[in-house]
């Protein structure tokens, strides 16, 4: 399901919620009354997703790439985080790679080198800015996967700079450069 949909949904339920319990909105103009349904379902969303989080035990662990994180000797984790309102999505953005795992039970991995990052663009609907939220699209030479899209990452301006970063000091480690074809 996706965020439109579930906030739809949430808002029906609002919706409903007002005419079942019989509360009496007429002294109230319809401009007030839709944004207060539109806050409620945000708000909503937003304890939901954060509800969530805490029951996987999810913590966005929000590192600045930095010179103590350049150690050679070990993969340091730069940003970890999952879609909004998903359970069996997990992003992990290492100083090496991108690590997506899917499942709960069973899990599927996929990695993207950062040095194998052709591209990367972030986006956001008007709905996701108010909840800032955005989907960052990565292309790569990646035989398996060259087009990978991270959905609804919170914060995804952040997370897109964390990522830009990451693959420039990666492409300089690792004395790495594509040509571009005119």
């Amino acid at each position: 399901m996706s965020v439109t949909d579930a906030q739809a949904r949430i808002k029906a339920r609002v919706w409903q919620a007002i005419a079942q319990n019989e509360i009496d909105i007429s002294k109230l103009d319809k401009e007030t009354i839709e944004t207060l349904v539109d806050l409620v379902s945000e708000v909503a969303m937003l304890e939901i997703d954060d509800d969530m989080g805490k029951t996987l035990g999810d913590t966005q662990v929000e590192t600045a790439v930095a010179t103590s994180i350049l150690d050679d000797q070990k993969e340091d984790i730069l940003w970890e985080g999952r879609p909004f309102l998903s359970i069996s999505l997990h992003y992990t953005i290492t100083d090496e790679r991108i690590r997506i795992t899917e499942g709960v039970f069973g899990k599927a991995r996929e990695n993207i080198e950062l040095v194998r990052i052709q591209d990367m663009d972030y986006s956001q609907t008007l709905s996701e800015r108010m909840l800032d939220l955005g989907d960052i699209k990565v292309r790569s030479h990646d035989p398996s996967h060259p087009a990978v899209v991270l959905k609804n990452v919170k914060d995804p301006e952040k997370v897109y700079e964390i990522l830009r970063r990451a693959v420039l000091h990666a492409r300089k480690k690792h004395n790495f450069t594509y040509r571009e074809e005119m």
